[in-house]
């Protein structure tokens, strides 16, 4: 297998992405799963839209809705620019596309691990003068461990492969905003790079192999805890 220093860059930046992505995104997901689970909102149902609205768009329409926000003449990316931040173009953008992409995934997750908690859990807990902030950190978290950690996972492979909205906001630039999937792309238009780009595809395959056996190992440490 052989890589260039690019190719390098491309999968350490693929693993950055990823996780800064999944870590990001952790409590505004798991604050979401808990709204949808536990509270009443008149706007729920069209907060679940919104919530599960990337698992239908193509990538590439929330790239370039992401590119029409944060871009120079957009409303907020007016306003960074101002501060002097620059998304556009930048490994952040493809944080935040990845961030977008994955985030239905990762709530889905954790709102099956919430909706799986015994109802008479919670009720035992306020009759008792547990406040709700008692009751999130002493039975909601730790019972929704499981789905935390599904969510995660889900949503860090997922970001690993994420293409279309990532080329739109951050660009394919080596060295700079060029992930995985990108530099794949690159290889593919060049019948003589067809190695080039098995190789990665193998770099891939062996990364999206060792998150979901880590899955299941601490599925399996979860299963554990919970029997004794």
């Amino acid at each position: 297998m052989n890589l260039t220093p690019e190719d390098i860059t491309a999968i350490w930046l693929s693993l950055q992405v990823a996780l800064t992505a999944t870590v990001i995104s952790l409590p505004l997901g798991f604050a979401t799963a808990w709204l949808l689970v536990f509270k009443t909102l008149k706007g729920k149902v069209i907060l679940e839209v919104l919530v599960n609205l990337p698992l239908t768009l193509p990538p590439v329409v929330i790239g370039y809705f992401l590119l029409l926000l944060l871009g120079k003449n957009g409303w907020l990316g007016k306003v960074l620019d101002e501060a002097g931040i620059q998304l556009i173009f930048t490994w952040k953008a493809a944080v935040i596309a990845s961030a977008v992409v994955g985030f239905p995934l990762l709530v889905r997750s954790i709102r099956l691990g919430m909706e799986s908690i015994e109802r008479q859990l919670l009720d035992a807990s306020r009759s008792l003068g547990a406040s709700w902030y008692d009751s999130l950190l002493t039975i909601i978290l730790p019972l929704s461990l499981r789905g935390i950690f599904s969510g995660s996972s889900l949503m860090f492979a997922r970001s690993l492969g994420e293409f279309g909205a990532t080329i739109i906001v951050a660009g394919n630039m080596p060295g700079k905003t060029q992930t995985i999937p990108l530099a794949i792309y690159d290889y593919t238009s060049s019948p003589s790079s067809t190695a080039m780009a098995l190789s990665l595809c193998f770099v891939s395959v062996v990364i999206s192999v060792a998150v979901l056996l880590l899955h299941e190992m601490l599925d399996k440490q979860l299963d554990r805890s919970t029997a004794s």
